[in-house]
């Protein structure tokens, strides 16, 4: 990488991604993009644009205009708005990708896009599930994301473009609000225990999904975008993730810091239906033989940073 067009910069993963890659490609070859003019401090250190990306041929416009040999492409609806929205959710989140696989394939660049544990569906291995398995989701951000890892890996096959692409658990940051995930849930808990020292969750207690700190996140993106392609069996996408926890469980680890913290539960039938479908823990082996895929945070590190962090924000 050395030119790095990326979409859905002011996103949760962009917006902390866009600073990482500046601090270690240099400011100039990073290249901020979102479809919303306003920008962060973070993300306006260095170029920005705004962009669309449903509109393809902006995006080829911007990519040729600075040069870009590798797209990340961010943009996209995520679970909980996808199911509100599911016809605008498919034509952003597989018309943008249509877009950035054009735009690579005319300009020969590498692509990376997350894929997501909701491409798993009800009939999918709950514990343990491998890299290859049944892919049924029955959400359109599942479906989408199912989409997303066929049509990348037909422009591999196809074309031979270098498409990379992880599936992700839930990301944990305390630099973004929860923007309209299931597993939302784990950031509003960690704000609300700082804030008020009880929460409401939304999901039941033994809902076990995966999860991930964000620093391990956007390292885990650059690793396998510097990988050996030619050690790469699967690129479309690998399991990753850090822990698998519940409400319960989260709730347990705060209490180490705040022991007053209170818990009640009021699950909302939409996302407790998603959750529900979704694996309980998935299998990361082929991402650690194939690339070396490693993480630094596991539940009681992240919660240390997480509290310590919104504590200052709230201050």
């Amino acid at each position: 990488m050395k030119k790095i067009l990326v979409t859905g910069a002011l996103g949760q993963i962009g917006s902390e991604l866009v600073g990482k890659l500046r601090n270690l490609y240099g400011t100039e070859g990073v290249i901020a993009t979102d479809i919303l003019k306003r920008t962060s401090s973070e993300v306006a250190s260095g170029p920005y644009e705004a962009l669309d990306v449903t509109n393809g041929l902006a995006m080829f416009d911007i990519a040729n205009k600075y040069g870009v040999d590798t797209i990340i492409h961010l943009a996209a609806l995520l679970s909980a708005t996808s199911e509100e929205k599911p016809v605008q959710a498919w034509q952003l989140n597989i018309g943008g990708l249509m877009n950035a696989l054009e735009v690579s394939r005319s300009l020969g660049c590498q692509l990376f896009t997350p894929s997501s544990i909701a491409a798993f569906g009800p009939t999918t291995t709950k514990d343990h599930t491998p890299q290859e398995t049944i892919q049924r989701p029955n959400s359109m951000y599942g479906v989408s994301k199912v989409a997303g890892e066929l049509l990348c890996d037909y422009y591999y096959h196809k074309f031979g473009l270098d498409t990379r692409g992880l599936r992700f658990p839930g990301l944990i940051s305390y630099v973004t609000l929860p923007g309209g995930g299931t597993t939302d849930y784990v950031v509003e808990m960690y704000i609300q225990a700082v804030a008020r020292g009880k929460y409401t969750s939304y999901l039941s207690p033994g809902t076990f999904l995966d999860m991930m700190y964000m620093p391990d996140a956007l390292d885990a993106i650059i690793s396998i975008m510097e990988a050996d392609g030619s050690k790469l069996k699967h690129r479309n996408a690998f399991n990753v993730s850090a822990m698998s926890i519940d409400p319960e469980m989260l709730a347990e680890a705060i209490r180490k810091h705040i022991p007053a913290f209170k818990v009640d539960y009021k699950p909302d039938p939409l996302r407790q239906a998603i959750a529900d479908s979704w694996p309980n823990a998935i299998d990361s082996s082929a991402s650690i033989e194939q690339w070396g895929f490693q993480v630094n945070y596991d539940l009681d590190q992240m919660t240390v940073e997480m509290l310590s962090h919104l504590a200052v924000k709230g201050n």
